[in-house]
């Protein structure tokens, strides 16, 4: 724990992103979700053989927690159990992961009973939970020299991290720690040297506004990777790194920006690098460690100018997911008119791709990670139905994958379709 500490008084709004009605509306979300979320321009293109192009894939889209078609089930709060000790360090037992997405908000302590007595009360088994968010705050008080620096883990949503993971893995439900990796708007802001700078020297913004951390700085990897073991010793069966890339739209990004890089790796080595740094760093941490990647990434055959490329990135984790949300994809891709009205053809698509990519990975002698993708669960193009759902989890099925991840960046879920 901290010696000293400032207090500060925030308020946080419910940021509507992009688009108001349609877009990601969520507690605490920064104005570009552009990564494993979506900007508003992004669009995964119709031409598979132009991925640099076509990437602005409009990946994390979310829906507004204002949709009241949409519901939550609540029973009575549960009875806590003794906290699990930092010092258990075996892997948990893998299981096949049905979970949903949980911010900030949802993890405060009056909300956290009617997402666990949702999940129990579905086919889910698992919740991903917000511990770095896209705003660069930490959702719980940290013993980080460089978080108490910066007052990054003010204010924290959760006053004891291992509590409420406890309180989960109490009801049988497995945890996953969210860690939002280079889109890091706080850092930024708070240690410019670390920030993408602009060839004048000015601090780089996205065209939302938002500050993006320098993947090549190194100090940055570790402050991420203590957090990713402050999570481990708190009792998360995994960790999750989000946005583990280059901001997007790469070409116009590198006309605009001169990164800190010292041995002139690609985007694409220096994500390598970093995975190849947290292998090291958390070698004997209990968790398993996962990655979110563009959905884009089981078919592109570059990084697409944000370093994202499958065979960097599953041989150096032990699950992917990807972002396969169909709204989110170009007319023409995969040769479907509309995706966003093909959840079944899309996902499916970008399945099959995925594990021939993996396939041929273990072909040359290499690990790969377990599949898991992000299934869409927001209205955007369209309003998106029980069926909806339920057509993307099938599709999954049939290719032979048993485990999936449900966005909502609101978190207000279609119950109905995980019954």
């Amino acid at each position: 724990m901290k010696l000293t500490k400032k207090i500060i008084s925030l308020i946080f709004f419910i940021m509507l992103i992009g688009c108001t009605t349609e877009h990601d509306a969520t507690p605490d979300k920064p104005q570009d979700l552009g990564n494993n979320h979506i900007s508003n321009n992004t669009t995964i293109g119709n031409s598979l053989k132009n991925t640099t192009k076509n990437l602005d894939n409009r990946v994390r889209k979310i829906s507004s927690t204002n949709d009241k078609t949409k519901d939550v089930q609540s029973l009575d709060h549960a009875a806590e159990k003794p906290k699990r000790t930092p010092t258990d360090k075996e892997k948990p037992q893998k299981v096949d992961v049905r979970g949903i997405y949980l911010n900030r908000t949802s993890i405060r302590e009056e909300n956290v009973q009617k997402y666990i007595d949702l999940i129990k009360s579905s086919n889910l088994n698992a919740a991903v939970i917000d511990i770095k968010d896209d705003y660069g705050k930490l959702t719980y008080d940290s013993s980080i020299d460089l978080a108490n620096q910066i007052g990054s883990d003010n204010n924290p949503a959760v006053s004891d991290l291992n509590k409420l993971t406890q309180r989960f893995k109490d009801a049988g439900i497995y945890t996953i720690a969210r860690v939002v990796v280079f889109k890091d708007p706080y850092l930024a802001a708070n240690k410019q040297e670390y920030a993408i700078k602009r060839k004048d020297g000015t601090i780089w913004q996205d065209p939302s506004g938002t500050k993006w951390i320098d993947p090549y700085k190194e100090e940055v990897w570790h402050y991420i990777t203590s957090i990713a073991k402050e999570a481990s010793d708190n009792g998360f069966d995994e960790i999750q790194y989000d946005y583990i890339r280059f901001p997007e739209r790469g070409k116009q990004v590198d006309q605009e920006v001169t990164f800190d890089n010292p041995n002139g790796l690609t985007k694409a080595e220096n994500i390598l690098s970093f995975l190849k740094y947290s292998e090291e760093q958390l070698k004997n941490q209990p968790s398993y460690v996962s990655a979110d990647v563009f959905g884009l990434v089981t078919t592109a055959t570059d990084d697409m100018g944000i370093g994202q490329l499958w065979e960097n990135i599953s041989p150096h984790v032990d699950y992917i997911s990807p972002m396969t949300y169909p709204s989110h994809y170009a007319p023409g891709s995969y040769g479907v008119p509309n995706p966003d009205r093909a959840p079944y053809d899309i996902m499916a698509r970008a399945m099959k791709d995925a594990k021939e990519r993996n396939a041929a990975l273990e072909e040359n002698g290499e690990e790969s990670a377990t599949i898991r993708p992000w299934v869409q669960d927001f209205d955007y193009l369209s309003n998106y139905t029980v069926q909806d759902v339920q057509k993307q989890i099938q599709a999954i099925y049939d290719q032979g994958i048993t485990q999936y991840l449900i966005w909502n960046a609101g978190n207000v879920y279609t119950v109905d379709a995980f019954q």
